[in-house]
């Protein structure tokens, strides 16, 4: 019998340039539909979590179901302001490196509910292990604007001396370490850090952030065997937004299964959640950090949402998926969601939004002035090159002196 000749597989997405993605992949379950189990569950159990959908906003922009959570209403409305807020803070950072002002920018457009909804279900005293899209875990917690600025710009006043590219903060008094490009890193990192409270009989949890691309590297797959070997008291997030800087989440391996789904093989309760619903967010963030404080181990979640810009200021989409994708994106915008159901409620108004963001926009504008008056990479005041030398031996070599001496700094 004539054996058949192998062919090399790539996934492909389901739309290009050109041609209507069918989102028919995305396996979408109705809001309400998934059960909410016992902290307590294993992960075999979970099952049916990882591979369906937690909904809680319907499409009347009503809470339904059983992960219906009883959110103050302070809660709710800031988080609306929060994600109101994040949203504008990237469009003037992103128009600033068109300006020149700094050499690069990555947005979070489209999935600020993710990381807000999660920062304000936590406690104080938790720590974040960020990727780059989660300036909101800083701006919702009133992190100042001037000092974001000042470290996208590298200027004089940049908190982190010049050493960090654009966006990768690092702000360990508010929980949030400092952040990495390279991704999956945050993960062993926050599994080791939960591990390290855990021995010391801590009450802390840890929080990691990755993109489904991440989900593809070694350092992914160390930290959840670890994360279940030792019931580390964490929360390691995976925001499967479709895309990593070109190619598709198949190539990550999301294709034909959840990214969910591969954390019940490693041991660990996972579950998928709609990442444009706030409401699901903030109940399934909850519930993960009280599985984590009581000792029942690791969350893995999937957080399905849309990458809705460029992957950042070098990116440009339109070359590999089509331009009105995150338009026809069945799950929508976050914000245009809780804004809805907020409305419903009585708690907010259109007359409320159009004020909160001319509020917003006054002041990231204001914080942006504050910031530029230290210099931006246009102006050429940048932080100081004398700061290579520093903080790295306790008594600086002789040949870093002379090279210091060369430089005339």
């Amino acid at each position: 019998m004539k054996q058949e000749k192998l062919e090399f597989y790539v996934p492909e997405p389901s739309g290009r340039p050109g041609h209507e993605t069918d989102f028919s992949y995305l396996r979408l379950q109705p809001a309400g539909a998934a059960r909410k189990p016992p902290i307590d569950i294993t992960a075999y159990d979970t099952r049916d979590l990882a591979m369906g959908l937690i909904r809680v906003l319907d499409d009347d922009d009503e809470a339904v179901g059983p992960w219906v959570e009883d959110i103050p209403d302070d809660i709710l409305r800031k988080g609306l302001q929060s994600m109101i807020k994040t949203r504008i803070f990237d469009a003037r950072m992103l128009i600033a490196q068109r300006q020149k002002k700094t050499s690069f920018y990555m947005q979070s457009l489209g999935e600020e509910a993710v990381s807000t909804g999660q920062v304000l279900a936590l406690r104080d005293g938790d720590m974040y292990f960020p990727s780059y899209r989660q300036q909101s875990l800083l701006i919702t917690r009133d992190y100042s604007l001037v000092e974001m600025i000042c470290q996208i710009f590298s200027n004089d006043k940049d908190p982190l001396l010049g050493r960090q590219l654009p966006v990768l903060y690092s702000v360990p008094e508010m929980g949030f370490f400092t952040l990495s490009g390279n991704l999956a890193t945050q993960f062993p990192q926050a599994v080791g850090w939960a591990m390290a409270s855990a021995i010391k009989g801590d009450s802390r949890i840890a929080s990691a952030w990755i993109g489904d691309g991440a989900t593809a590297e070694s350092d992914y797959q160390t930290a959840l065997t670890f994360a279940h070997v030792y019931r580390a008291p964490v929360i390691l997030n995976i925001i499967n937004n479709q895309w990593a800087i070109s190619t598709f989440q198949g190539v990550a391996g999301g294709e034909g299964i959840t990214l969910a789904a591969r954390g019940i093989g490693s041991g660990l309760a996972s579950l998928r959640v709609d990442g444009n619903d706030f409401l699901a967010v903030y109940a399934v963030s909850k519930w993960a950090a009280e599985r984590a404080r009581s000792n029942h181990g690791a969350t893995l979640i999937e957080w399905v949402s849309y990458r809705a810009g460029p992957h950042s200021t070098s990116d440009d989409p339109t070359k590999y998926r089509p331009a009105d994708d995150w338009a026809r994106f069945p799950l929508g915008d976050p914000i245009t969601r809780l804004k809805r159901h907020l409305i419903r409620r009585d708690l907010w108004s259109e007359e409320e939004h159009q004020k909160t963001q001319k509020a917003y926009e006054a002041e990231v504008v204001a914080a942006q002035k504050a910031a530029e008056v230290h210099g931006t990479l246009a102006s050429g005041r940048t932080s100081s090159v004398a700061t290579m030398f520093e903080d790295v031996y306790k008594d600086m070599p002789a040949h870093l002196r002379h090279q210091r001496q060369e430089l005339g700094v």
